[in-house]
């Protein structure tokens, strides 16, 4: 039969047997796609967001906390104060803040849920407060201040960030539970007349920058809730159309907007010293405290653009650093909110997530110049206690809902110490024996104690010899104590094999 030569053994020719296949991009030994398979299995563990948010909270305020005391040290020398007084402050509002963030984490949903309304209240009287003479005092020209005696002051606007958030949530979450939501007049209200009331209780204070963040809260939550693409037009139009009148009505506004991408130094001294301290820091900055700007030339170095003096002094690599963690602090918030059942977990999560990120957003952007100066701070980096205080407890709220995942919580329960568990094993055995454990259990099968059966003879019934019944009477004994160490690794090895890949 005539064919090709491969035909004579009755098998298809094959193409290329001896060519090796070539190391391409698709292939399993390639290092970056074994790199990046890794990084999505080690985000895929169960308690990959619970470390990013603990972590990356507190690498922010740490690193905040090292930036207010090198920006702020000219500002205190210039007020006849200690080099270290801004810094001091700071570190007791954060030492608040970490006990704040402490019990926000270990409360449960359902209480969390019950501060809402309360929270709400707090902040609604202290707002009103702010604008009772001899009460609220004005700062930088803005009336959101109450002076609680010495150099402490409370900014309550700060609050009610913490408020909308927890108070909008828990009303999204009830109305959903009744099925409400298809509703527009259900989904309006009253959520967004209570949150113009507290804007409009902001903008009495003239505080533009913090109205800002609660409108982007609000609209969080709407598109969390499902809101239609009519409504939430809708009501970003009134929103638009009453921060139009607002700038319009105000030539300081109006020289903000105007300064955004400008040179010039007259009119916009501010954002232009601004760029000059980020253009002057290079690649790795001029060191830390060797800022030229903060010599009086920037001012607010502490507070609104700290970010400015941060790259001044730590380069591009400290920006993108401050940066990339403020992004994984915020997809961490993101997976929070997309993991849970809970609806008042997704949307607490997401307006937390949204609250964080759209005042970071705002303060590098208008540092950049890029965007028109809000007079916000940089969550948990610039200095001032009010925002830092519920900015915290906000961070714990993540921290909680994290850690109520059904898969986060199986793998913290799993996380106990292993000599516990041995312990705990080896008396269960006894029990289940009602044998006392065998301290011999240890010692090589054929060098038992000599007492035993087939040690005498020789031989054990079955035919063993004695160093066999060494093995038989071992295993034998295995329910009261010879099998007991064999039950625990057996016990350590299927929990290993057991735990889920994100245990760690």
């Amino acid at each position: 039969m005539a064919g090709s030569p491969g035909s004579r053994t009755g098998r298809p020719p094959v193409r290329g047997a001896g060519a090796r296949p070539a190391a391409g991009r698709n292939s399993p030994d390639n290092p970056v796609r074994r790199l990046v398979t890794r990084a999505r299995k080690a985000w895929d563990r169960p308690l990959t967001a619970y470390y990013v948010i603990l972590g990356g909270s507190s690498l922010i305020t740490v690193l905040g906390l090292v930036m207010v005391y090198s920006a702020s040290q000219i500002t205190a020398l210039q007020m006849a104060l200690p080099g270290s007084y801004f810094f001091r402050k700071q570190l007791l509002a954060a030492a608040i803040g970490g006990g704040l963030l402490l019990a926000a984490a270990r409360m449960p949903v359902k209480l969390h849920r019950a501060l809402a309304y309360p929270i709400l209240a707090g902040a609604v009287f202290l707002m009103v407060l702010v604008q009772v003479p001899g009460i609220g005092m004005s700062v930088n020209g803005n009336q959101n201040w109450i002076a609680l005696g010495g150099s402490f002051q409370i900014q309550p606007s700060e609050i009610g960030k913490l408020a909308l958030v927890l108070w909008g949530a828990d009303l999204i979450a009830r109305k959903q539970e009744k099925r409400l939501l298809t509703q527009w007049k259900h989904m309006l209200v009253p959520l967004v007349p209570v949150a113009f009331m507290l804007l409009g209780l902001i903008m009495l204070g003239g505080d533009m920058g913090t109205a800002i963040i609660l409108t982007a809260i609000l609209f969080g939550l709407l598109w969390l809730a499902g809101a239609p693409t009519r409504l939430f037009v809708g009501v970003l139009s009134v929103a638009a159309l009453i921060g139009l009148v607002l700038i319009k009505t105000s030539p300081n506004r109006l020289d903000r907007f105007a300064c955004v991408g400008s040179g010039d130094v007259t009119k916009c001294w501010q954002a232009v010293h601004g760029i000059y301290a980020l253009a002057s820091g290079g690649l790795f900055g001029s060191g830390l405290g060797a800022s030229v700007e903060k010599w009086g030339q920037l001012p607010e170095a502490h507070t609104d653009f700290i970010f400015a003096v941060t790259g001044e002094e730590l380069g591009l690599a400290g920006t993108l650093s401050v940066l990339a963690l403020f992004a994984a602090l915020g997809y961490a918030g993101i997976r929070v909110a997309g993991r849970t059942e809970d609806p008042f977990v997704r949307y607490a999560a997401g307006g937390v997530t949204t609250w964080i990120t759209a005042q970071a957003v705002i303060n590098i952007g208008a540092v950049l110049g890029l965007l028109p100066i809000a007079g916000v701070p940089l969550p948990l980096f610039s200095y001032g206690g009010s925002a830092l205080l519920p900015t915290m407890f906000a961070i714990g709220l993540l921290i909680a809902f994290a850690r109520d995942e059904p898969a986060a919580r199986a793998a913290l329960a799993m996380r106990q110490p292993r000599f516990g568990r041995k312990r705990a094993g080896g008396s269960a055995a006894g029990r289940r024996s009602g044998r006392k454990p065998d301290r011999s259990a240890g010692r090589k099968p054929g060098r038992g104690s000599g007492r035993e059966p087939g040690r005498g003879s020789g031989r054990e019934p079955g035919g063993g010899s004695g160093r066999g019944s060494g093995r038989v009477s071992g295993a034998g004994s295995g329910q009261g104590s010879g099998q007991g160490p064999r039950r625990w690794n057996t016990m350590r090895r299927r929990a290993s094999a057991a735990r889920p890949s994100g245990e760690r």
